[in-house]
């Protein structure tokens, strides 16, 4: 009976979508089948309606296209994985009532400290609608229940496990190096072109090179955005940046590194080992053991989900 529903409405749409000028824009068609349940159009389309800004943002019509259609492969990826966990939790007779939708959207609102008009409008600048942010919770809350029961059995966390993390996690904090810095920050807009990131490039570098030392560097922060970052552990930038810490001396000033958002010039002060205040054991263990269980129940949901993709039909027609 599916396959017959979902072959007869491939061919009406088939019919839809063809009839009339070539140049028509297409209404609806399938654009997935999972184990003969169709997935639409529509449904990508208004599943991405909160992601499109990034795409309009973009420079040219071209990018705009590639942006456009990667969205629409993610979107249609996520849709095929609700699709298979909802088809898993109907075959287990697992379901969501509305009141724990409800309840679900109450704890948001009182973790966050918003009344309900606030909230809703923040979900509305957001790009969803209410009917569409209620579903969304809907489908957290099945998927939820899903792996719970399918897979919360396969994570098993001992107590020599937790304490194993903990003595890892003491290890490395003792060794980690820790750097007192300042810099000079030159920003880039997040959609500049190359001939701004040149331009902003040429004037790092310019600035650099009037630099001789840490009496003129602190001169040249005068004239520009930057100034003291206090006390830094080694994880705490990003490893580009870091890693033109790593190779200085204090006293030296290292040469223009492009980081995410802009270039910065570094003076190191001092550098030493971390030899912060160790927490007990017992003080941490349930945030370490809450951490471990989160990373392992996401790795067997993932494997989990393998399995529902390894066994299913799914075709793409996007």
């Amino acid at each position: 009976m599916k396959a017959t529903f979902v072959r007869l409405v491939l061919a009406a749409l088939a019919l839809l979508t063809t009839a009339g000028p070539a140049s028509a824009d297409i209404v609806e068609r399938v654009v997935a089948v999972v184990n003969d349940e169709a997935i639409f159009l529509s449904q990508l389309r208004m599943r991405a309606v909160p992601y499109l800004d990034a795409v309009r943002r973009a420079r040219t019509q071209d990018e705009r296209v590639r942006l456009r259609e990667e969205l629409y492969r993610r979107v249609l990826d996520q849709l095929v994985d609700e699709e298979l966990i909802r088809q898993a939790a109907q075959s287990l007779e697992i379901t969501v009532q509305q009141s724990e939708v409800d309840r679900a959207i109450r704890n948001v609102m009182q973790q966050n400290g918003m009344d309900e008009a606030t909230f809703w409008s923040a979900v509305r600048g957001q790009g969803y609608t209410e009917s569409q942010y209620r579903a969304d919770v809907a489908r957290q809350l099945l998927r939820l229940k899903l792996m719970n029961q399918r897979v919360r059995d396969r994570v098993n966390i001992t107590e020599q496990d937790v304490r194993r993390e903990f003595e890892g996690r003491m290890r490395q904090s003792t060794s980690r190096l820790r750097f007192r810095a300042s810099h000079l920050y030159f920003a880039l807009a997040p959609d500049a072109g190359a001939g701004e990131v040149a331009r902003v490039r040429q004037e790092a570098e310019s600035v650099r090179a009037g630099i001789r030392d840490a009496a003129t560097f602190e001169a040249a922060i005068e004239g520009h955005t930057g100034g003291e970052l206090g006390w830094l552990s080694q994880g705490d930038l990003p490893a580009e940046l870091e890693q033109a810490l790593l190779v200085l001396q204090p006293g030296e000033v290292s040469p223009a590194v492009r980081g995410e958002a802009g270039y910065h010039i570094f003076l190191l002060h001092e550098r030493e080992r971390g030899e912060a205040a160790l927490p007990e054991f017992d003080a941490v263990r349930d945030a370490i053991y809450g951490e471990m269980l989160d990373a392992a129940m996401a790795r067997q949901e993932e494997l989990y989900l393998e399995e529902l993709r390894r066994d299913a039909t799914v075709v793409r027609r996007l």
